[in-house]
């Protein structure tokens, strides 16, 4: 499955129809705060696995930990669509980003330009 697969099938389960919307809408605005939230919850089962489990991660953890991805995953689809934008594209410029930086040696630092 491609990204692009996945942003056509996954959009269909958007509660607000799935259209592009503007930044300013109620559609918009939960989505990004979604995509906040779960980032979230991949942080807090982290947590749970220092806290809980001696830095240990187990079948379950994994398991958790990938479902709450995949929910950040839908979040940032949902974003690209309602920008007018390909989840393929945006990984593709994502990968040459960083294959670039790393290319260049400046993979460590800061600034979105190094």
């Amino acid at each position: 499955m491609t990204f692009d697969e996945y942003q056509k099938l996954a959009i269909t389960t958007d509660t607000f129809g799935g259209t592009q919307q503007p930044i300013t809408s109620p559609a918009f605005i939960s989505k990004l705060l979604g995509l906040v939230g779960e980032a979230g919850e991949v942080a807090e089962k982290f947590k749970k696995v220092y806290r809980d489990n001696q830095s240990q991660l187990g079948p379950e953890q994994l398991h958790d930990i990938s479902r709450e991805l995949g929910d950040v995953l839908w979040y940032i689809q949902a974003l690209c669509h309602y920008l007018g934008l390909s989840l393929e594209d945006v990984a593709q410029g994502n990968l040459d980003k960083v294959l670039d930086r790393k290319a260049r040696g400046t993979s460590r630092g800061s600034g979105d330009n190094r």
